[in-house]
């Protein structure tokens, strides 16, 4: 599992997540985790642009962004909740251009 660095250095999602509480992080954690072994997740919904959301039904309507650099690398861009989900979306979307340029 890959995660996507802005070119200051940053991880936008590993700052999402440790912004969350110890519960909240282990939850979606776990969605990470299955979805990196490869395991399917029913909450899992295809965007444009190759960017994909997974929901997590627990407190505020979680979202998790990624996409997948061939069949090897998901990386994940950035996380959110139903209330950030537009500017979350636009943002993922942007966040996998950037990568994409820079391969």
């Amino acid at each position: 599992m890959e995660y996507y660095v802005t070119s200051s250095g940053e991880k936008p999602f590993i700052k999402w997540l440790e912004k969350l509480d110890r519960k909240t992080r282990i939850i979606v954690t776990n969605y990470v985790d299955r979805l990196a072994d490869g395991g399917t997740t029913k909450n899992l919904k295809p965007l444009k642009d190759g960017v994909y959301e997974i929901k997590i039904f627990y407190g505020p309507g979680l979202r998790v962004y990624f996409a997948e650099d061939g069949e090897k690398i998901i990386l994940l861009l950035i996380g959110g909740d139903k209330k950030s989900q537009n500017s979350d979306i636009k943002k993922a979307k942007e966040y996998w251009r950037d990568y994409a340029q820079k391969k």
